[in-house]
């Protein structure tokens, strides 16, 4: 099987696998920083969300925004200003958009490089077309110059070489485009609950709001 790896590679054209070598190498640093950093950052937000809303239940704003304060995770940051706002905001709308002012900030966090995997499976495909392009031309180019006898042995076994980065392209890119898909997919789960989380504080600071003017 070792043998015929390297084989494949090495009939592929040694400059065109390598750089789809590296393509996927990178592809794959990115796509595991990512995959980890998301994670993480999911696992934070529930952690420190689990922990917050009990004291924004009882009413103790104080100990939430010491809480949250201390903290850059993005939930903490969105509850930060949803807090800081409160005390000074007429309306609804009021908070919302100190919140929503931190969302746009974190959302290009969560997107940072992932786009990167789609280009780079596009690059990967790319490159195994060229590499088989300048197979053929090469193959056509040595036919012509042989025994019309050995012409058709000869271009087929030629061809089949060719063909072996475009293989290669395609099997990088399948891989890419995988990934991306599930980045972007875990991606749209954290942005959704944070917007949940800043529909459920709002309508919580709302509530209690209501019922101390009332009283």
């Amino acid at each position: 099987m070792y043998n015929d790896i390297v084989s494949f590679f090495q009939d592929g054209g040694f400059a065109f696998m390598l750089s789809i070598g590296i393509v996927l190498a990178i592809g794959l640093a990115i796509a595991l920083e990512r995959y980890l950093y998301l994670t993480v950052a999911r696992a934070n937000n529930r952690r420190m969300m689990s922990k917050v809303m009990p004291l924004l239940q009882r009413g103790d704003y104080k100990q939430a925004y010491s809480v949250v304060s201390k903290s850059n995770h993005a939930i903490c940051r969105m509850l930060s200003q949803g807090l800081s706002r409160y005390k000074s905001a007429n309306n609804r709308d009021d908070i919302e958009t100190a919140m929503e002012e931190s969302m746009m900030e974190t959302i290009p966090r969560l997107e940072k490089r992932t786009h990167y995997l789609a280009t780079f499976a596009n690059i990967a495909t790319l490159l195994g077309l060229l590499g088989t392009i300048m197979g053929l031309i090469t193959a056509f180019t040595a036919v012509a110059k042989v025994d019309p006898a050995l012409k058709a042995e000869i271009l087929s076994s030629s061809i089949s070489v060719a063909m072996n980065t475009t293989a290669f392209g395609l099997m990088v890119a399948i891989p890419l485009l995988l990934m991306h898909t599930v980045l972007q997919t875990k991606t749209t789960e954290i942005v959704d609950s944070l917007e949940m989380a800043t529909v459920k504080f709002i309508n919580l600071m709302m509530q209690r709001k209501s019922i101390k003017q009332a009283s």
